[in-house]
């Protein structure tokens, strides 16, 4: 089981970067993707998820209305989509696939069982 976080760089609040999570050695339709992020002295926090059945998407409320997530499963692929960036998104963002989170418990990290490896964003000027 695979998850490959890309897409991350450096951007100038106010841009945009759309990062992608290519997975491998599982079924992705079966699963929820969840993004997370942490940021220096930071703990790991929840950013969005869609879930596995409908593509039900959540947000954090510090990220709605400016992230979208998306994913395409016969591309084994879920998207973060990440517009008017901030400061204060600058992170490590991390993909993670869970086979049992439910909308009420999508920020728990404990409920995902696989997670990539990181991709670093950093929003200055």
């Amino acid at each position: 089981v695979q998850l490959q976080a890309s897409g991350g760089g450096l951007v100038q609040p106010g841009g945009s970067l759309r990062l992608s999570c290519v997975t491998s050695g599982f079924t992705l339709d079966y699963y929820a993707i969840g993004w997370f992020r942490q940021a220096p002295g930071k703990e790991r926090e929840g950013v969005s998820c869609v879930s596995s059945s409908n593509g039900i998407s959540e947000y954090a409320d510090s990220v709605k209305g400016r992230f979208t997530i998306s994913r395409d499963n016969a591309k084994n692929t879920v998207y973060l989509q990440m517009n008017s960036l901030r400061p204060e998104d600058t992170a490590v963002y991390y993909c993670a696939a869970s086979g049992s989170v439910i909308r009420s418990n999508w920020e728990s990290q404990i409920a995902y069982a696989y997670w990539g490896q990181g991709t670093q964003v950093t929003v200055s000027s």
